[in-house]
């Protein structure tokens, strides 16, 4: 595939070479340069060149997308939105798996080719909800990589039988395994812990601890999260998602916190809410934490928010950390792109501060969207729908439609 008249985060104008899988070849764009026998052309028209969005933290088992809007009936706290969840599910206009299907296909037109999705597994929907994000991710397998993690929103310790349905998951073929609140919710960390890290060690994948906690017993779930990790020699393996309280207590604890991050690679998933507290970014950033972007639930029964446009939510994490530097703003672009992608394969280098901006180079995987827009910065500002979307090298969407 020919590339021609992109701008890599918007810089020189370029002709890009795509072999196989992988950017073989840049260079100073030619509009006189032929295309190769039987090479594939696609017209960037000056566009900007980005890598192609990361969205590691979405809830496809629970969207709404496409269906009619309706009021939102949640109850405060974990526990009230989960139920108003299992209240409402079942009873949406259209079945669950053509939701899910529709909303990973609606994602990938816009954009997004890596994709880590929750499923929930508990004993009302049992493995329905894992089911419908596996056969989602089956069917446009070709379209993007999607990452599946059996997560138990409900708990694991309060209901029987939610440990037998998690493992049942793995076994099925989760990629990652779920935790969430093990201090406030189960009211037990220890035994929480003990199965999350237990059934990540026996089926060998990645952990994800979805944390809402408050302030200081936040700050005393995550202690004993990286405990495990040194422990168990589990460095590499783990995310943080929300973890939105943990720089509440003292710059003392946020300054620790970051440097053990960085030290045993735990990553950060942020949804980019509107949370006074949360680690700095920039600061992350400097220290060489992984950080990648989400966009939570989607117009689902625990909020109106979300629409598949990760853009958009790039929009949100510049304005919430009250960004207007271009430098800054590009950085969330670099967040949202490879930041997310380097949670998703630990091989994928951490963004290396503020300034990084990878993903574009020679011998790089050809994930890429060509979009609107004057700058990097602008691109965010605008969201513009002209784009074209690029996984492992063939053009999967164009125009805001998949192809």
């Amino acid at each position: 595939m020919l590339i021609r008249d992109v701008r890599p985060w918007g810089r020189e104008p370029v002709d890009v070479t795509v072999d196989g899988d992988r950017i073989a070849a840049i260079a100073p764009h030619d509009p006189g340069r032929p295309a190769a026998e039987r090479e594939t052309v696609v017209d960037g028209r000056g566009r900007l060149l980005l890598p192609a969005f990361s969205d590691v933290h979405v809830h496809l088992d629970s969207t709404r997308i496409g269906l009619p809007f309706r009021p939102h009936t949640g109850r405060p706290g974990v526990w009230g939105m989960m139920m108003n969840d299992r209240e409402n599910w079942r009873d949406a206009e259209v079945p669950l798996p053509e939701r899910v299907a529709g909303t990973l296909e609606r994602m990938i037109a816009r954009g997004t080719t890596r994709v880590r999705s929750y499923a929930q597994v508990d004993v009302d929907c049992r493995l329905e909800k894992f089911d419908a994000v596996m056969a989602a991710k089956e069917r446009y397998g070709d379209s993007a990589e999607v990452q599946v993690m059996t997560f138990p929103q409900a708990g694991i310790l309060r209901e029987p039988g939610t440990v037998e349905l998690l493992e049942e998951s793995l076994k099925q073929g989760a990629d990652v395994m779920g935790g969430i609140d093990p201090s406030q919710l189960d009211r037990d960390p220890v035994r929480h812990l003990d199965v999350v890290f237990g059934l990540a060690e026996k089926y060998q994948v990645a952990i994800d601890i979805h944390l809402h906690e408050p302030g200081e017993l936040g700050v005393f779930s995550t202690e004993l999260v990286l405990e495990r990790i040194r422990a168990l020699g589990m460095q590499g393996k783990v995310t943080m998602s929300h973890a939105y309280e943990l720089g509440a207590v003292s710059e003392a604890v946020t300054r620790r916190l970051i440097e053990e991050f960085a030290e045993l690679d735990v990553a950060m998933a942020t949804v980019a809410p509107p949370a006074p507290h949360q680690l700095p970014l920039l600061k992350l950033a400097k220290a060489g934490v992984r950080v990648g972007l989400g966009e939570d639930g989607q117009r689902d029964y625990w909020s109106p928010y979300g629409n598949c446009d990760l853009l958009d939510r790039t929009w949100q994490l510049a304005f919430t950390n009250g960004f207007r530097r271009d430098e800054h703003i590009e950085h969330c672009l670099a967040v949202a792109t490879m930041g997310g992608a380097s949670i998703m394969n630990r091989a994928v280098p951490r963004l290396k501060g503020v300034a990084d901006r990878p993903g574009l180079a020679v011998g790089d995987r050809a994930d890429l969207v060509l979009v609107d827009g004057e700058t990097p910065a602008s691109a965010v500002m605008d969201r513009g729908t002209d784009r074209t979307v690029v996984h492992d090298g063939r053009v999967v969407a164009e125009g805001l439609q998949l192809v």
